[in-house]
């Protein structure tokens, strides 16, 4: 396995690749979630390579990125297990060098949800992704449905600017009370990881009216809600949606392809999960 820290070098060993490639991108401290992404990887392509980035420009001001939890080691020895070709960990100066000024905009389905509390976020997010498709040219990249509306707005992007790649979503990896996992859950003490479970409480109880015949959005918003509402230490809802799998949009109806996703701040982490009523 290659470890790889700059963009020359990078490019260079891609040229030497025969066949097809499978990219992953990530901001490392992995877990099972990111692992099921790379098994897709490798069992799909001839090559698999891996980015760990923690991408400074999807981060607000107030946020995380400097206690953002990193293990280059472990992460490195995970990947090594499951027999990546390549993993490129380059430093924010490498894909920003001074005087940087060139950014991606993806409209319209970055403007609710993440993107109405994080306003720069999906910028950052759409940018580096660009950059690391160019330098790592893929035949696939592998995103989980954990982000959503990252999927969405990476999808969107490829399409849009025409790029010779296959965006591949893969299931949610959960813990096997149903949390999603995520890097973030590190910052949950022992009593909030209990109460975590509350947003996929909040998704299987949609799911549930769902298939029980509700396709009120409103009556399936209010029920979630109540729920979380009753576990004490869910502090802050950000959002409870039912919208359109592709545009992001709020349905009044459900109706089939509806992505149901919520945020919930649980002590320091706010928390996202989703499902897709079908």
């Amino acid at each position: 396995m290659k470890v790889i820290e700059t963009i020359s070098g990078m490019k260079k060993a891609r040229q030497e690749l025969g066949g097809t490639v499978g990219f992953v991108p990530t901001m490392g401290y992995l877990h099972e979630g990111h692992i099921s992404l790379v098994r897709y990887a490798k069992s799909e392509n001839t090559h698999a390579v891996v980015s760990i980035f923690v991408n400074p420009t999807q981060f607000g001001p107030t946020e995380d990125l400097a206690t953002y939890p990193r293990d280059i080691p472990s992460d490195l020895a995970m990947l090594e297990e499951c027999g990546v070709d390549i993993v490129f960990i380059p430093t924010p100066r490498e894909m920003y060098p001074r005087r940087y000024s060139t950014w991606v905009d993806v409209k319209k389905v970055t403007e609710q949800l993440e993107g109405a509390i994080r306003p720069e976020h999906f910028r950052g997010v759409a940018t580096v992704c660009n950059k690391l498709f160019n330098i790592v040219r893929p035949t696939k990249a592998y995103f989980g449905q954990k982000d959503a509306q990252q999927v969405v707005v990476i999808k969107k992007m490829v399409a849009e600017l025409n790029m010779n790649l296959e965006i591949i979503v893969v299931p949610t990896v959960r813990e096997p009370d149903g949390l999603a996992m995520s890097s973030r859950n590190v910052y949950l003490k022992p009593d909030e990881r209990q109460g975590a479970c509350v947003l996929y409480h909040a998704l299987k109880l949609a799911e549930k009216m769902w298939k029980q015949g509700e396709t009120d959005a409103h009556r399936i918003r209010q029920a979630m809600i109540k729920l979380i509402e009753e576990e004490p230490l869910a502090e802050v809802i950000s959002y409870v949606s039912i919208a359109d799998g592709d545009t992001l949009e709020e349905r009044h109806e459900v109706k089939h392809g509806a992505l149901v996703s919520l945020a919930v701040k649980i002590g320091k982490p706010r928390l996202i999960d989703n499902t897709v009523l079908e």
